[in-house]
């Protein structure tokens, strides 16, 4: 008896082992089994099918049986293969990213603690805390940073957020040292106990909202997937819990898919409070042992019936999957860069349904054009909601033409004086403001006064972003490190100055302008653990805090009720950039930040502030004109033959020498050209074209609608081939994006 393996390698194809005649009975398609690999190595694989007859010689056994049930089920190794096929990646990658780590291990999994810090017992009363205050006087950094402690008024937390907050790890420890702090390993990851559910908490819709939650109903009668195309706080996610109670009447299980972490945390709390225990929560910042978890408690006989989760949710396995919401469908989010495979969430969500017999609900504000042109053109069904919930309406939005306000002097840093006198107001009003810019750190680079000298990262094709926090110029693309120079290595001038704003930046100057607000952040660097994100959000949720800076995650449908000012502080960060996607993305993250504002109670305003206030796009902005964007944008794709007219194939290569990579791109287009023609492009530098110490080139494939995409598949595979099968480029690093973003 021979099996076909799938094994967690960058590796092609499947492995052939025999099964050992003690262990046949126990072999089934989707079961784990450790098999020897090489000459010394073993793995975890996953039985695809039964094989032919071997004829191999040295074919080997499988060494042991790890399950007693597959962990896999057969539509999951369909989508597995399908998403294998399509993005032209190995199935061991999808393997890689589908499985938890734990389910990948030969013991299995472990719990996983984290690090948390709280008070030694003799710390625990008010004399002794202000010991530590008198002792720490001459310590400015230990102080800060145990003040800055005491200040989140909690038990439960996080050495990590502590060091959110700007601190390093040997001002913490210094802490311990001195007896006043200590640390604790705790388990974290507990499956979701939420309680009963209440089903008969759920509200009754609006007129307006039932009329729309029928005509999806209709649409699904005729249609399989579903655009449900509503403005900003029109009570969408109302409407999915209607039709996700629906869809448990049918006793069928949902899965709601959110592009953002950040978002599961309130939505998390509203589906909670009428699904209870029904619901699941699946995302990457879970601790591993509650993902595996999860992962079983969807393989027995009493699984969660709502799944609510970020891309990674489209792997779990559903044993009666009748509905698929994927709300926010326009977000980037949704497509994985790095590693392989460079799979799109909402493609792979639509094939897990389409293969289970599910429905599927795409919902946005914003739709992406392709979305939206599948609609129109009838691929998809079509359902409109253009009104708020309760009539509210949508901001209004005043445009500021900085480059006036600059040559005239009036601008205050990047804050315009109709910006901040509206802060100003909403705060004085007790409401609260958001201000979006979409860098991080403190300034996107620094550069000598005398010479223009720009520090560049050594590894990667671009200049290096301050953080001041944390005293350290930072690389976005490596994440390498290196000391803020006192001098410039160019002319030794000792005049450096920063250039532009990032979001640390904004926060020191709106503190010193608004020395009375509460003040939250919220990037990357504010929410590298899950608790930190919950923080944030409940903190502004509650009004602990009322003035929220933050760069693109806080446009992705986030629901405050008290936000009345919005400020764009520069929308043409995100239209100067080059890409033919520019302004798509730009439209839909300047009308989603807009969102945010008037959601409850009185109408917002947004602060839009540009160097280019004469452009259509900023117009179509500002009167929510979608259709006259989406109008625009579609004829210019459709005369420059761009998606959704074509579809894209990036091709990139990746070598330590720039001279081959050169080299092995030119050749590489040569001979595709001779299979594609002109549907070719490049190679061409990307617009960072090294990173990591690798040089980057990037040959472009436009295929047309009629192409038979899986030759378009074996030929780019048969190139990439024997590229690597010639001497010099063995070491070569070739792959494949295709409907890239």
């Amino acid at each position: 008896m021979f099996v076909d393996v799938i094994l967690p390698l960058p590796l092609d194809g499947l492995f052939t082992y025999s099964v050992p005649a003690p262990l046949s009975e126990q072999v089934k398609i989707g079961i784990r089994v450790l098999v020897p690999f090489g000459r010394s190595k073993t793995y975890v694989g996953i039985v695809a099918k039964s094989a032919v007859n071997s004829q191999l010689s040295t074919i080997k056994d499988i060494l042991q049986v790890l399950d007693a049930e597959p962990i896999l089920l057969p539509h999951q190794l369909h989508l597995w293969q399908w998403i294998s096929d399509y993005y032209m990646s190995p199935i061991g990658e999808v393997y890689k990213a589908a499985l938890p780590s734990g389910l990948k291990a030969e013991d299995g999994y472990k719990p996983r603690t984290e690090t948390y810090i709280r008070l030694t017992p003799a710390f625990r009363n008010e004399q002794a805390l202000h010991v530590a205050i008198d002792m720490l006087q001459r310590a400015p950094k230990q102080l800060k940073a145990f003040v800055d402690f005491l200040g989140f008024e909690a038990d439960d937390l996080t050495r990590d957020e502590l060091l959110n907050q700007g601190h390093t790890l040997q001002t913490v420890s210094a802490l311990e040292k001195r007896g006043i702090l200590e640390t604790f390993e705790k388990e974290v990851g507990r499956l979701n106990h939420g309680g009963e559910p209440h089903l008969e908490k759920i509200k009754l819709l609006s007129p307006l909202q039932q009329d729309v939650y029928n005509q999806i109903q209709f649409s699904f009668l005729k249609k399989n997937v579903t655009l449900l195309h509503g403005v900003t706080s029109s009570g969408k996610t109302e409407i999915y819990i209607h039709l996700i109670r629906q869809a448990l009447e049918k006793q069928q299980q949902v899965l709601y898919l959110l592009p953002e972490i950040a978002l599961t945390v309130q939505i998390m709390d509203r589906l909670q409070h009428v699904f209870g225990n029904r619901l699941g929560i699946y995302h990457s910042k879970y601790a591993d042992a509650e993902r595996v978890e999860i992962w079983q408690k969807q393989l027995s006989k009493n699984p969660y019936d709502v799944i609510l989760g970020a891309r990674s949710a489209v792997f779990l396995p559903f044993q009666r999957l009748g509905l698929v919401i994927i709300d926010e469908e326009h977000e980037t989010s949704y497509k994985q860069q790095d590693p392989a495979p460079r799979y799109h969430a909402r493609s792979a969500a639509i094939m897990l349904a389409q293969m289970s017999g599910a429905k599927v609900l795409l919902g946005t504000a914003t739709p992406s054009l392709e979305t939206y042109h599948n609609a129109k053109t009838g691929k998809y069904g079509l359902v409109e909601l253009f009104q708020r919930y309760k009539g509210i309406e949508l901001p209004e939005i005043q445009v500021i033409d900085i480059k006036d306000l600059q040559h005239r002097k009036m601008m205050n840093g990047p804050f315009s004086p109709l910006l901040l006198n509206k802060v100003r107001e909403a705060l004085e009003r007790g409401e609260q403001a958001i201000l979006f810019q979409n860098r991080r750190g403190y300034a996107p680079m620094i550069e000598c006064k005398q010479c223009g000298w720009v520090p560049h990262c050594q590894h990667c094709d671009v200049s290096l972003t301050l953080h001041r926090n944390l005293n350290q110029l930072s690389c976005h693309y490596c994440g390498y490190t290196y000391q803020v120079p006192t001098e410039c290595p160019a002319c030794g001038s000792k005049e450096l100055q920063t250039r532009g704003y990032g979001t640390e930046k904004i926060e020191d100057q709106v503190r010193d302008i608004f020395p009375e607000a509460h003040i939250a952040r919220m990037d990357l660097d504010t929410t590298r653990t899950r608790h930190a994100y919950e923080r944030i959000i409940s903190d502004f949720s509650a009004g602990r805090t009322n003035l929220l800076i933050g760069t693109q995650m806080i446009s992705k449908g986030l629901d405050f009720d008290k936000v009345s000012v919005v400020g764009i502080l520069n929308a043409d960060t995100m239209l100067n950039y080059p890409d033919f996607r520019a302004y798509e993305h730009a439209f839909m993250m300047m009308s989603q930040v807009s969102g945010r504002a008037g959601r409850k109670g009185r109408r917002g305003l947004v602060v839009l502030q540009t160097k280019s206030p004469q452009l259509p796009l900023i117009h179509q902005v500002v009167n929510n004109d979608y259709s006259g964007f989406y109008n625009a944008l579609i004829a210019e794709r459709q005369q420059f033959h761009y998606p959704p007219f074509c579809r894209l194939v990036y091709v990139f290569l990746k070598h330590r020498n720039e001279g081959l990579v050169e080299s092995a791109g030119i050749l590489l287009g040569s001979r595709l050209r001779q299979w594609f023609g002109t549907r070719v492009l490049g190679p061409d530098k990307p617009g960072v074209a090294k990173v990591k110490s690798l040089a980057i080139r990037k040959v472009v494939l436009k295929l047309e609608p009629g192409l038979n995409l899986s030759e378009v598949r074996r030929y780019l595979l048969l190139a990439r081939q024997q590229m690597l099968q010639e001497k010099r480029y063995v070491s070569l690093q070739i792959y494949f994006d295709v409907d890239p973003l």
